[in-house]
């Protein structure tokens, strides 16, 4: 399969570069290992129906929409929190 060239800030190639060196990996395997592993939109939310179908079927629960929007609100506020952001 041919290489693909990206056009990113030389910052954030570099950096990409250390953490690659780190787990002792070139960046190209490194990049090709990330897009591999990182979920698209829809297979997230592929995944969360599945999640929520089998928690229905488990157990029965069954939020609504406000409740979940409460929730995720919750684990946004909770990961700015710990992130500091």
């Amino acid at each position: 399969m041919p290489d693909a060239n990206v056009r990113i800030p030389e910052e954030a190639k570099d950096r990409l570069a250390a953490i690659a060196a780190a787990e002792g990996l070139s960046l190209r395997a490194y990049l090709a290992r990330l897009a591999e592993t990182l979920l698209t939109p829809a297979e997230r939310a592929e995944r969360a129906a599945k999640a929520l179908a089998a928690l229905k079927s488990w157990n029965g629960y069954a939020p609504t929409p406000a409740e979940q929007q409460d929730l995720d609100s919750e684990l946004d506020r909770r990961l700015a929190q710990v992130t500091g952001r």
